[in-house]
């Protein structure tokens, strides 16, 4: 699997629940912090109609994720694997 871009802020529950499931997974991930990564927030707000949805979660086959709960999040990494 490649690598996946993790787009949040710290201050997030949702991007640590994200992160826990991603590190319970053992995939690699950038994480970008839109708070200090101009680029990304801008990536984040076209990815979402102009707002500052995180976490958005980008995969190496182009799709993106946008707060998903854990299952959908569990279910996208599952596919990735195989």
């Amino acid at each position: 699997m490649s690598e996946i871009k993790i787009y949040g802020t710290r201050w997030c529950g949702d991007c640590r629940r994200a992160l826990r499931i991603l590190n319970e997974y053992k995939v690699n991930y950038l994480w970008i912090d839109i708070d200090k990564d101009p680029q990304g927030e801008n990536f984040v707000k076209s990815a979402n109609k102009g707002y500052r949805s995180v976490p958005t979660i980008l995969f190496p086959d182009g799709s993106t994720l946008v707060e998903p709960p854990n299952k959908i999040l569990k279910e996208k990494l599952d596919q990735l694997k195989d």
